[in-house]
């Protein structure tokens, strides 16, 4: 009886101390909240990330009866192109995130045919620079040496490059991005009267499928699931063009020279209209090859 009673208050006094413990992690667990509770949204947004991209529609070179290369320039200081310089979601740091993590391959060219190394992409996206600083304890002027990394709101611009091409197996007029580059001049190159150029060029096709997962600042709603190749693939943006393949490797500045003694210079307009011609001939050119 003795040893039963023994038994009976030492099982009593297992659970009870069980029965605390499993309170006490229940209070613990219920009061440190998950990482999903605190959401600056209404619900935790997936559709980008588990959104499936389509690969490219296969194209024979047989059935590509003409083609041209062109490379336009996007002003991200227009109306429609104000998503670029999206204080949160812009294209350059996109860009830089995705260098970072070693899921796109940057060169120098515009060919694709130069690979920029990791310590060199560190080159191009900062500079180092010195200043002089009072030392207030030995009284002395220390020089340090700063490093200054480039600020994306200095990139008002992005050169984009593309093939447009007929496709008879369709009949249709067709286009694909090859290349993105962010163009910029550094302060100094400002002084020194070096215009802005591009500062890396991203091979759009390998590009393609990392940028789907990242959303696109939308001004009419919050919630649009437009990622970037969203955006370049519909071609939501408004551009000029800058370039259009030809025998001399002419840019449309390289037609106009400026007029010294001109009272007002008009090769800018120029410019514009030139750009206006070779689209509306890229227009007219599929439109031709129909009969109503």
């Amino acid at each position: 009886m003795r040893s039963f009673l023994i038994l009976f208050f030492v099982a009593s006094f297992v659970i009870m101390s069980d029965s605390r413990l499993m309170a006490q992690a229940e209070k613990t667990e219920s009061s440190l909240p998950s990482e999903d509770f605190f959401i600056d949204d209404v619900v935790d947004k997936r559709l980008i990330v588990e959104n499936r991209l389509m690969d490219y529609q296969p194209i024979r070179e047989a059935d590509i009866a003409w083609e041209v290369r062109v490379q336009r320039v996007i002003d991200t200081r227009e109306k429609l192109n104000l998503s670029f310089r999206s204080q949160e979601l812009n294209l350059f740091n996109t860009f830089i995130e995705l260098i970072k993590n070693e899921e796109i391959t940057v060169f120098t060219d515009e060919k694709f045919k130069s690979p920029l190394a990791k310590e060199d992409i560190d080159k191009k996206l900062s500079s180092l620079d010195t200043i002089t600083d009072f030392d207030y304890d030995t009284y002395t002027e220390v020089i340090k040496v700063v490093k200054n990394d480039i600020n994306w709101e200095n990139i008002y611009s992005y050169r984009v490059k593309e093939i447009w091409f007929f496709d008879k197996e369709t009949s249709t007029m067709r286009q694909r991005i090859l290349g993105i580059a962010p163009i910029y001049a550094s302060p100094k190159d400002m002084e020194n009267g070096i215009p802005p150029g591009p500062l890396f060029w991203v091979y759009y096709p390998e590009a393609r499928l990392p940028l789907a997962r990242y959303r696109v600042f939308n001004e009419n709603n919050d919630i649009a699931p437009m990622t970037w190749t969203d955006l370049f693939d519909a071609r939501v943006f408004t551009s000029y063009i800058y370039k259009r393949s030809n025998v001399l490797d002419y840019r449309l500045k390289d037609y106009y020279v400026p007029n010294p003694e001109a009272e007002v210079d008009m090769t800018g307009i120029d410019m514009l209209l030139h750009s206006d011609k070779i689209k509306n001939e890229l227009f007219n050119f599929e439109h031709d090859l129909w009969e109503y």
